[in-house]
Order: structure tokens, then sequence, then C-alpha cells
């Protein structure tokens, strides 16, 4: 079976595109067949080094695929399902802790840059029936992430106003989430034709953040007094007019840090605002559950950009790293 292997120190050119023979199921495991991955931030940091990992380590926490063989023990699945993968596979459900989030898919454990995996039961869930494995390999991360964001954590609702930044794979499954609750959606992006591809989306209300560099302030106008929900995803580069834009009382969930780590606070307008500001990662198995039967009952269908073999997942990171995609990039794991 075809895999990708990291090599310390990380970086891309340590990525490694190999072979090894297929793992045989073991009793209690489920053995799988992955048919596509997807690319996420976590990921690019994890073969850059900007996240420590160990060396061998098979990248990459999203999977979409079938299984292929049961061990003696295992109710819950059987040969010819068709699976996705779990980022935190020891999250099952209820709030996260220590414990139950330091296994993370392509990071403390092996992940999905492979065409056969043995993994636990619990580490897996049904893949929505009308998605193709590419489109489902874009579930377990970013579409999960946005999914806690507005609904779990923000309970968003018909009506309220919500603001998304970018045009990132979580960005626009935050804009398909909040389209289908009924909201009213705010959108920035650089480039004038992401923001119009955003529009076709459903957004209502578009800024070009490059071109106007107080974009919270004019949300804030646009919206009357700020928006209910903020899905943050710069961190250093966003934070600030992220709290210009949204209302007082309102909710910015953090779920990324693409600007930097270290964000400049304004406690005046913090307090003046009185936000509840929430960082999050990702979420639980029960969430993730949750939202694929949300995906299946609506139809939903997650935006691609393109597709690469696993052969080229340098490419693909690159890509990824250029800023040039608009939605998530897929890798097929049988090329």
């Amino acid at each position: 079976m075809k895999l990708a292997t990291l090599k310390l120190p990380a970086a891309l050119s340590a990525l490694q595109i190999g072979e090894r023979p297929e793992p045989d199921v073991t009793p209690g495991r489920v053995k799988v067949r992955w048919h596509a991955s997807s690319l996420n931030y976590h990921d690019y940091a994890v073969v850059t080094g900007a996240l420590p990992s160990v060396d061998g380590r098979i990248p990459l926490s999203d999977g979409a695929g079938e299984v292929v063989a049961v061990g003696a023990g295992v109710r819950e699945w059987k040969v010819g399902d068709r699976v996705i993968s779990v980022f935190f596979p020891k999250w099952q459900d209820g709030a996260a802790t220590l414990d139950n989030t330091l296994t993370m898919t392509g990071d403390s454990i092996d992940g999905c840059a492979v065409q056969y995996s043995v993994v636990e039961p619990q580490a897996l869930t049904p893949m929505p029936a009308h998605l193709s494995p590419a489109e489902a390999a874009t579930l377990p991360c970013a579409a999960l992430t946005a999914w806690r964001a507005l609904v779990v954590e923000c309970g968003i609702k018909p009506g309220d106003r919500v603001l998304v930044q970018g045009s990132g794979g979580m960005s626009i499954f935050a804009l398909q989430f909040a389209r289908l609750a009924g909201a009213e959606v705010y959108a920035t992006s650089s480039l004038p034709d992401k923001l119009e591809r955003l529009r076709t989306l459903g957004a209502h209300h578009l800024v070009n953040y490059r071109e106007d560099k107080l974009w919270g302030e004019t949300v804030r106008r646009l919206s009357g007094g700020g928006v209910d929900h903020v899905v943050d995803v710069g961190g250093h580069s966003t934070l600030a007019q992220s709290l210009k834009a949204v209302r007082v009382g309102g909710n910015i969930v953090m779920v990324g840090v693409l600007g930097g780590l270290e964000a400049p606070l304004h406690i005046g307008r913090l307090i003046a605002r009185q936000p509840r500001l929430r960082p999050i990662a990702v979420g639980s198995r029960a969430m993730q559950l949750d939202m694929c039967r949300g995906i299946e009952l609506s139809g939903l269908r997650p935006v691609l950009d393109r597709t690469f073999a696993l052969s080229r997942l340098v490419d693909a990171f690159l890509h990824q790293e250029s800023g040039r995609h608009f939605g998530k990039i897929i890798i097929d794991l049988a090329a």
C-alpha cells in the first residue's frame, strides 16, 4: 500500500511517499481502506514542524473510505460501511478534557495519508450517504470546527447575523451552516473573485479586507451595531477587527491562528463589548455524528478546490501555502 510519512526535522521536503504491507485487522479493531483525504492548516503545521511530531508519522487528520475487515468483538461496523475519521478519537462526548484531546489523528497518532489503516471502532463515524469520498473527507476537521462554532457554541438561529472570514474550507463551511440556519452572513476576503464566489454561496454582505483596513467597523456599520457571531480564523491579524465587528454581548469563536499566535486586545473595548470570547479546537465524536446527520438531511455539499494524488502531497501543501485555494484541497489516496 502507498503512504506518506514525515521524517524529522519536519519540513515539506521531509515528506516521503513510500510503500509498506497492508496491516492485518486485530481483535476489537477495524480495517479501513481510505479513498480520500483533505488538507487543513493543522496538517500544514505538523508537516512543516510548527507542531511537534515524531519520525515516521503518517500525517493528515481527515479521511473518508470504507470498512474492509472487522476484528473479533466489533459490533458497530460491518464490511462495506462507508466511514470518515474522527479528529479526537478519545473525545467521544461531553466536555473537552486534557485526556480526551491529547490524541489527535495525523498528529499524536498516525493519520490518513495512507491507503489502509487499522483503527479503534470509535475513531470512525458514518459518511453522509449523498457525499462522495472526496466530499466526505472534508468533514472531520474543518466542517466540524464550523459546526461546533455556530451550532454548539453560539446556538445559531434564524435571523442571526454571522461574520465569516476568508475563503478557506472552515470559513466556507461556516457560511454554509449559517445559511442553513437562516442567518444573515457577512463575509470577508482580499480578492474580488473570491468575494463574488462567496456571494454565490449565499453571503449577503461582502467586505474586501485588503482595501478596507477597518473592515470590523464596516461590518458593525452594515449590521446596524454589530453581528451576533464572529468566527475568527486569524488570531493576531483579525481579533482586533472581530472585536469591533461584534455586537455588545455577542459571540467571538476563535478557531484559527492563521495570522499569528499572539494578539493584542483593547481591554476597554473588550469590556465595553462584553463578548463571549470562546477559543475552540474541532469537536467530539458526538458532535460529528450530529453534524453528519444535519448535512445528510439538508443535502449540503462541501466546496472542493483542486485534487492531488498522494504522490503529489508536497505540491498540494504548496498550493495550500499559496492561499490561492477556495474551499478544500483533496488528496486522492488511490492515485
